[in-house]
């Protein structure tokens, strides 16, 4: 078995074998499934299992005698995957004792008859080719052809079978992973709420705290020039649009989530979003609560990286 990459014409589409429309659930990109179906001659077989990948990246692993299924098969898998390393195998198990003719290859025999002629006209003593050398010759026996046209029939409805058992699999994990997701987005929810309220608290303790230390630091006769320094360094400490913006981004996760669909890049995307404003939250943190709460919200985070990591 070797990846082919055959150039042969595409397999007839038979719409009904397509599963066109998932639904709008959340899949998985890792998903397993395989099956096989008999024949007179023998046994054929199809596994699909894939892993996470930035993009669609299909291979191939068949028989040179089905090469020519390759763009069929290829075209059927892209209709129903949009992400992940796909690796489908397929595989042709000639069945004991099943009946092969065997063909002669005449072009060749008629290439080693007029070799033999002329080795013989020029080297006298040479032995003549016997009937066995001839058959024992590499490529002058031949066996009939697999029949291509029901394989490729065959191949296609049994590709759509294993898909349908492959997407289910990866559907299962991706609700999996979408409910872990919907419990970080949760965690995530409940810190914001709990910080959220105390903000003004902080901000006014911050006010008040630096007021004194500028008193102390220029004299009591500057009370303009003090207030005017304490709004300057309140304003750099106000976290008023990273919490807004880190809770539209949660909500706007858990929308996604709700949507379903192809939705890992988008999620990904937010991540990054999420980890911007909760680094932001840190660096303008003046108080240890605040500063936990940044640090609750990055490993919620990353966690939650990690899951979608594996989301189609």
């Amino acid at each position: 078995m070797r990846e082919t990459r055959g150039n042969a014409p595409p397999i007839p589409r038979h719409s009904s074998l397509v599963t066109r429309h998932r639904g709008q659930m959340i899949h998985s990109m890792t998903g397993y499934a395989s099956s096989a179906r008999e024949f007179p001659l023998g046994v054929l077989s199809i596994e699909l299992r894939s892993v996470n990948h930035r993009y669609l990246d299909i291979q191939f692993r068949l028989p040179d005698d089905l090469r020519a299924v390759e763009p069929g098969l290829r075209e059927l898998l892209t209709e129903n995957i949009a992400r992940g390393k796909v690796e489908c195998r397929v595989s042709f198990t000639t069945a004991p004792g099943a009946h092969k003719t065997l063909k002669l290859n005449e072009d060749l025999l008629q290439q080693l008859e007029a070799l033999d002629h002329k080795v013989r006209a020029r080297i006298a003593g040479v032995t003549q080719l016997s009937a066995a050398d001839i058959l024992r010759w590499p490529g002058v026996l031949a066996a009939e052809p697999l029949p291509l046209e029901e394989l490729q029939a065959a191949c296609r409805e049994l590709l759509a079978q294993v898909l349908q058992e492959f997407n289910s699999a990866r559907a299962r994990e991706g609700e999996r992973l979408a409910t872990l997701l919907r419990e970080r987005a949760g965690a995530m929810e409940r810190v914001l709420g709990d910080l959220t309220p105390r903000m003004p608290q902080v901000v006014s303790a911050y006010r008040d705290k630096l007021a004194a230390r500028l008193k102390e630091a220029i004299g009591g006769g500057e009370e303009e020039r003090i207030q005017q320094e304490v709004a300057v360094f309140a304003t750099k400490i106000d976290v008023d649009e990273e919490l807004t913006r880190l809770a539209a981004h949660v909500a706007e996760l858990r929308q996604a989530l709700a949507g379903g669909g192809t939705v890992g890049k988008k999620l990904d995307f937010l991540m990054q979003e999420l980890n911007r404003e909760a680094n932001t939250l840190a660096s303008k943190s003046v108080d240890l609560a605040v500063t936990r709460a940044a640090l609750d919200l990055k490993i919620v985070i990353e966690q939650m990286r990690e899951q979608l990591q594996n989301i189609e």
